[in-house]
């Protein structure tokens, strides 16, 4: 439609949509024509047109609340103690869309009459039945139904777990999709679902806990809590939730609570915890932050219906890879969320450098898990003079006998030695204890070819004696009853 053309048909410019996304759309789209609302002329879209558009949007986004009260509503209002009062859910048609498209009440209540007019139906009317954008209809913005991503999800985890468990392009497809720039998408708190960590950030330290049971493996430990208590050799890296076998990663957590919690320590063992500084950006997918997750759009978008699909599955997927797995069963159970970090560790973009998530371990203690993944776990190695020597004890002798007192000496040599290398500059060592045979050193070498993103702190390590451990578990009880069978005349049977 030109500025020439003799059309009577009433319009809106895109100057009176303040709803970005569509007066975007209708400056980019629309035809000049002369606004029916501020008489100017600027590109605009005829009533008809922007019903298409409203109809559209709320039927993905939107739903006619029910006129009468519920069943327990109704009971409520005849109670004659109760003064509750029943309002209809939802906001009065023309209310709605007035607010959603931005525009004002005259161009609203007509676009509500053309709706009316297409949906009308005069026997439902004739009978008292509310039809769709009715004068006095309701409406609220609906909850998105993530029923086709839980059922796509369900699909990943059994083809895994029964089908192809390496190279299959559909789990990679699927991961893709799920995650597709999840560092754009935030929280309702406005905060990032992909945080950075390190220094001067929330999380820049974390705690690690190792279980033992005899001293010499102890004395290893405290000796040399950067070898034993970081990340383990690809070699002896057992399985993990969020690893596989022989893929080696650092799971810590933000408090040495939670860490105690998550190594499920026996009653008699010693369990060694460290602090470990994180000494450089890395940046974390925070699935504690999902349960809150949004994507901001305009209900005009034909792809918004879908991405809120996508975040209200991801509200529920932090929990889905948190929760408890049986014994016996993570070998099976930690494949999806082991193909989850592998997919952010190296296939998203831009990968990422691990996860935080929920402790389903250590419950009411206050703190965090985290993974780092291969590439951000290694650990700087403890700087000493050359030819130090470390001498590590677990007791100490009284009148009484041996008691548990935990010590570390380091022997400097006698002659000055050069002094330890700058910071992040990786020097070579003595030696280094194989956690596969402690009394045998290895030759020296380079520690890490990776660039090290932890610093433990020598000072932080702590033995813990393992002497009783808590069960949380409320109890339901069974109610046990008694009836009898009676026999039918009709058929013969009980």
């Amino acid at each position: 439609m030109s500025l020439d053309d003799d059309d009577t048909d009433r319009c809106l410019c895109h100057a009176c949509v303040r709803e970005t996304y569509l007066a975007r759309e209708i400056q980019c789209t629309g035809d000049r024509m002369r606004c029916s609302f501020c008489d100017e002329i600027r590109p605009a879209l005829t009533l008809e047109q922007l019903a298409d558009r409203i109809e559209k949007a709320f039927d993905d986004h939107y739903v006619r609340t029910s006129p009468n009260p519920d069943s327990m509503q109704q009971r409520m209002l005849a109670d004659r103690e109760s003064d509750y009062e029943w309002d209809r859910d939802g906001q009065p048609a023309g209310d709605a869309i007035q607010e959603a498209a931005g525009i004002d009440e005259e161009p609203a209540l007509e676009i509500l009459g053309i709706l009316t007019e297409r949906h009308v139906d005069f026997e439902a009317a004739t009978m008292g039945e509310e039809c769709e954008f009715d004068s006095e209809a309701h409406y609220e913005f609906k909850d998105s139904d993530a029923s086709a991503w839980r059922a796509a999800w369900q699909q990943f985890e059994h083809s895994l777990k029964t089908e192809a468990r390496f190279f299959s392009r559909s789990a990679g497809d699927h991961l893709a999709s799920v995650f597709n720039r999840i560092h754009e998408l935030s929280s309702h708190g406005g905060g990032s679902l992909v945080v950075e960590a390190g220094p001067g950030q929330r999380i820049h330290r974390l705690s690690r806990a190792r279980v033992f049971y005899v001293d010499e493996e102890i004395e290893q430990a405290i000796a040399h809590p950067d070898a034993q208590l970081g990340s383990p050799p690809a070699r002896v890296a057992k399985a993990g939730r969020m690893n596989a076998q022989g893929i080696s990663v650092f799971y810590g957590a933000t408090s040495s609570a939670v860490a105690l919690a998550e190594v499920r320590p026996p009653v008699g063992s010693r369990v060694v915890v460290a602090e470990f500084s994180i000494i450089r950006p890395v940046r974390l997918l925070d699935l504690t932050a999902l349960t809150s997750a949004q994507d901001l759009g305009s209900i005009f978008d034909p792809t918004f219906k879908s991405r809120l699909e996508r975040v209200a599955f991801l509200r529920t997927l932090g929990r889905r890879m948190a929760r408890a797995v049986m014994p016996g069963d993570e070998a099976i159970d930690y494949l999806p969320t082991q193909a989850v970090a592998d997919f952010l560790a190296t296939m998203n973009e831009p990968p990422l450098d691990g996860i935080v998530f929920p402790s389903v371990q250590a419950g009411d203690a206050e703190g965090l898990n985290v993974v780092l993944f291969h590439h951000a776990s290694s650990v700087e190695p403890i700087q000493l003079p050359p030819g130090t020597r470390l001498e590590a004890s677990t007791h100490m002798e009284t009148e009484d006998g041996p008691e548990p007192h935990y010590t570390v000496a380091e022997v400097l040599p006698a002659a000055l030695v050069p002094p330890s290398p700058p910071a992040g500059q990786l020097e070579l060592v003595d030696f280094l204890f194989d956690p596969l045979n402690a009394a045998e050193p290895i030759p020296p070498r380079l520690l890490q070819s990776r660039a090290p993103a932890l610093r433990v702190d020598p000072q932080s390590v702590t033995v813990h004696e393992v002497q009783s451990v808590a069960i949380n578990a409320p109890a339901e009880h069974v109610h046990r009853f008694r009836s009898h069978r009676h026999w039918s005349p009709d058929d013969g049977s009980f």
